[in-house]
């Protein structure tokens, strides 16, 4: 029970005990004073009926006595009057129900007044002529009684309700701190940390408001100081001081994680002489500032053709990583790459296409890192072999389809439900337990069976992405995967579904009409937190009223500030791929698990992927991640 019920309840009984207690004390004086009044009432009939009666006894006129005695009686007051003539002993008697009108007869057989008798003698001198008994009626309390309780009944109904009112609407602005203070403790239990509370006027409420304001400022200097320390080892370890882009670490790492998972896109090698001319020209400081120049340009401009990675990993070599796209727009960002460069070029005063050269590895199937970087190294020596601006090592396979046999291929097996599945333990470092299964899917068009890097990149470039996600969850529901297995089902959500606003709602009403909702996580990639943010957290709010859960995937590879955990408040982040190939050192390990503190921080499970073998989960397992993920697990068949 609440402390509001608890006072109320408190004051409301207190309120019926007074209540009671004025009720009982009013009602035993007015019954007593009401018996007096019809005893004393009795006497004075008594003696005037016995003064009347005596001439006429004294003549023996029966018939007089009988009209004197009924002129009394039927005024009602009386509810037996007995005359006994001494002489013969005859005996005359009047009686009156004891029936009141407009009182319930409930009321009255409660016998709340005694019997009240009189009897008296008249006499005429010293001669006896009779006894006269009189009995009092006690319609005339119960009258008066029941009247006086019925307006004692209303007048405490309404002083009730008013009491009520104004104890409810003073109870609540008298407790409203604690209100506030108890929202503001839960908050403070789940790591969010908002505006101070307004100080109480209450001296005891002042000082409690005052310290729960102070813990909550601490705790927030704690989360952001874990935020600023991962931003400053990301700063020192992965980034290039000079440009402000990813250095060659990172980019080795990021292309290690793109290769380890299905995709598409192209490596870029970019080799700038013309720096060097710039540097020995003005000196480094104005070469400096050319390259950080540069790299604002090349980021700006790249980003708005393709989301890509830049980063500088030598003096004057730059590398550019762009995943999912296909030829025809890989083609566009070298186009863009080169008119981007040649500008920032003649403004340096050199000639556009002199001492600039660009090797591009486009991905052929199944490659490692040294074979992307040696293909990717060779296209640029070529390059400068040639004096050309670019040579491009182009994906040499043939097309498996055009973008109108991917659009109709695609929207028959969506439309038809045609994708097979497979699925990824995420084991628990603390016990050899499952905690949940990611989902992955393959089409097969013909013969061939393609997996999902083959053919998401075109259901993003075709705007399918909403239509694919619905089949995929309706598909694992109509053969009650999540009816089958205990653990949570994964499912990886594509970039239109997060800020499609009928998926939002198609997805609120199946998971509100779905029993195993609770076995259900979606995954959200990073990316799409920094790019849309508000989109992210309304789709995450209609999961988590839903009873499902969701995840952070890749989280830790865009460079930027953690404090979106607090707002969208995931169940669980992955970190990303790349940090698992990152070079194991003192910097990288204190970066990790700067990462991993943030999110335990704030009560969020950590997921390790990428783990391929024991000693890289030796590595992570120090760091107290929560489960892991990797081809040391590899994915199996789901049976349909």
């Amino acid at each position: 029970m609440t402390l509001f019920r608890q006072i109320y309840a408190l004051l409301f009984g207190l309120f019926l005990l007074t209540i009671a207690s004025v009720a009982y004390v009013q009602f035993s004086e007015t019954q007593g004073f009401l018996s007096k009044q019809m005893e004393s009432d009795l006497n004075n009939a008594s003696n005037s009926l016995g003064l009347m009666l005596t001439p006429v006894l004294e003549a023996g006129d029966d018939a007089g006595a009988e009209t004197l005695v009924n002129v009394i009686f039927e005024g009602g007051y009386y509810q037996q009057i007995k005359l006994t003539w001494l002489v013969d002993g005859k005996q005359q008697v009047w009686n009156n129900s004891v029936k009141v009108d407009n009182i319930p007869q409930w009321f009255i057989n409660l016998n709340l007044f005694k019997t009240i008798k009189k009897q008296t003698t008249i006499t005429s001198g010293w001669l006896q002529l009779a006894t006269l008994e009189i009995t009092a009626h006690p319609g005339f309390g119960y009258q008066e009684l029941w009247r006086i309780i019925s307006d004692i009944i209303i007048l405490f109904s309404i002083l009730f309700l008013i009491a009520i009112i104004f104890a409810r609407v003073g109870l609540s602005w008298i407790l409203k701190p604690l209100n506030t203070l108890s929202l503001h403790a839960k908050q403070i239990a789940a790591q969010q940390f908002g505006p101070d509370m307004p100080t109480p006027k209450t001296r005891e409420l002042k000082e409690l408001v005052n310290a729960f304001n102070s813990m909550s400022a601490q705790l927030k200097q704690v989360f952001n100081s874990l935020d600023e320390e991962v931003s400053a080892l990301r700063k020192k370890n992965l980034v290039d001081q000079v440009s402000g882009l990813p250095n060659r670490q990172y980019m080795v790492s990021r292309v290690n994680g793109w290769l380890s998972e299905p995709s598409t896109g192209a490596l870029y090698l970019v080799k700038m002489d013309w720096l060097e001319d710039v540097h020995s020209k003005y000196g480094f400081q104005v070469r400096d500032e050319t390259i950080r120049i540069l790299a604002e340009k090349l980021q700006h401009h790249q980003d708005e053709i393709a989301s890509s990675v830049i980063a500088r990993i030598a003096a004057y070599e730059f590398a550019f990583l762009v995943e999912d796209c296909e030829h025809d727009q890989l083609a566009k960002y070298l186009q863009s790459l080169i008119r981007t460069v040649n500008k920032e070029i003649s403004k340096a005063g050199c000639k556009p296409n002199e001492q600039f050269y660009i090797g591009v590895a486009e991905r052929l199937g199944q490659m490692t890192v040294s074979d992307m970087l040696a293909q990717a190294d060779n296209a640029l020596q070529q390059s400068i072999k040639d004096d050309k601006v670019f040579h491009w090592f182009e994906n040499t396979q043939k097309q498996l389809f055009t973008r109108e046999e991917w659009r109709n291929n695609l929207s028959h097996a969506i439309k038809n439900k045609k994708f097979q599945f497979r699925w990824q333990s995420i084991q628990l470092c603390a016990k050899d337990e499952i905690c949940q299964r990611e989902l992955y899917c393959q089409l097969q068009i013909g013969d061939t069976i393609l997996h999902a890097g083959q053919f998401v990149p075109y259901i993003e470039l075709l705007s399918l992405g909403t239509m694919f996600d619905r089949c995929l969850i309706e598909t694992v529901n109509e053969h009650r995967l999540l009816e089958r297995n205990y653990e949570r089902v994964a499912i990886n959500l594509t970039y239109q579904s997060i800020s499609d606003v009928d998926f939002h709602l198609w997805l609120k009403q199946f998971l509100r009409a779905n029993k195993y909702a609770e076995r259900i996580c979606f995954e959200i990639p990073e990316a799409s937190v920094y790019s849309d943010l508000e989109s992210c957290e309304n789709l995450c709010k209609v999961i988590r009223d839903s009873g499902a859960q969701f995840g952070i995937d890749h989280f830790g590879r865009q460079f930027g500030s953690m404090a979106y955990l607090q707002s969208l408040r995931p169940n669980y982040v992955k970190l990303d791929q790349s940090f698992a190939y990152i070079e194991e050192n003192q910097h990288n390990s204190e970066l990790c698990r700067a990462l991993v503190n943030v999110a335990k921080g704030l009560d969020i499970q950590v997921i390790v992927t990428g783990i391929q073998e024991a000693k890289q989960l030796t590595r992570f397992t120090e760091l107290r991640v929560d489960a892991y993920q990797g081809f040391i697990v590899p994915p199996v068949n789901v049976k349909l």
